[in-house]
């Protein structure tokens, strides 16, 4: 039986940074959007797929494909958020990532499977993926609003992970397995998602938010 929640969740997440690409393109300015957001999403990336540095290829095609996407992708947000920041005039992204980086390395020394350099990075980027939202919802928070697509983007993104819930059920059932360092990360990743959904619903759904002309 395959496993419809985790490939709906890689794709929610897939589509989170095609919107946003496509936002900054679209514009072609990066207002409202976190360029340090990006960055520590590239450092989840990088941590987790290590293996690909030593082309280690032994896990399935999907999975190594989706791995080089995420990379590729998440880099030319980057890219294209540096390039088009420098037209805004006013570009607020001040959260202290040393703030949540210092912690997500002492929790990964602490919560591992096995001591060595390659665990405590697989550990490292799920707490740091858990809360890396936070200087976009941060610089969200301070402006009062964003557009509604870098709104959808969040909410995309939010979705990944409220999918991966339901994975953790199957894969408990269908595979038994439960990896209890994974489902604690991304239930503190739901939580921080969680004001955000309401305010989606509110904005959005309830009142039907339109796209700006």
């Amino acid at each position: 039986m395959p496993n419809i929640f985790r490939f709906s969740g890689d794709l929610a997440h897939l589509v989170s940074i095609l919107i946003l690409i496509h936002s900054v393109e679209t514009k072609k300015s990066a207002k409202s959007i976190s360029l340090k957001t990006q960055i520590l999403y590239a450092l989840v990336f990088i941590t987790r797929y290590l293996n690909l540095l030593t082309f280690d290829f032994s896990g399935s095609l999907y999975n190594t494909l989706l791995k080089i996407i995420f990379i590729g992708t998440t880099f030319y947000s980057i890219y294209i958020i540096k390039k088009y920041t420098k037209q805004i005039t006013q570009y607020v992204d001040d959260f202290q990532i040393s703030y949540i980086l210092i912690p997500c390395f002492i929790l990964s020394l602490i919560f591992n499977y096995k001591f060595t350099i390659l665990e405590i990075c697989w550990s490292f980027s799920l707490w740091l993926e858990s809360v890396c939202i936070l200087p976009q919802l941060f610089m969200l928070q301070n402006q009062g609003e964003g557009d509604l697509l870098t709104i959808h983007y969040i909410f995309a993104l939010g979705l990944y992970r409220a999918l991966y819930i339901p994975n953790w059920i199957y894969r408990y059932y269908y595979e038994e397995r439960f990896d209890i360092i994974s489902v604690s990360a991304g239930i503190i990743q739901t939580l921080v998602y969680s004001d955000f959904f309401y305010i989606y619903y509110n904005k959005v759904i309830k009142n039907g938010l339109k796209l700006p002309q």
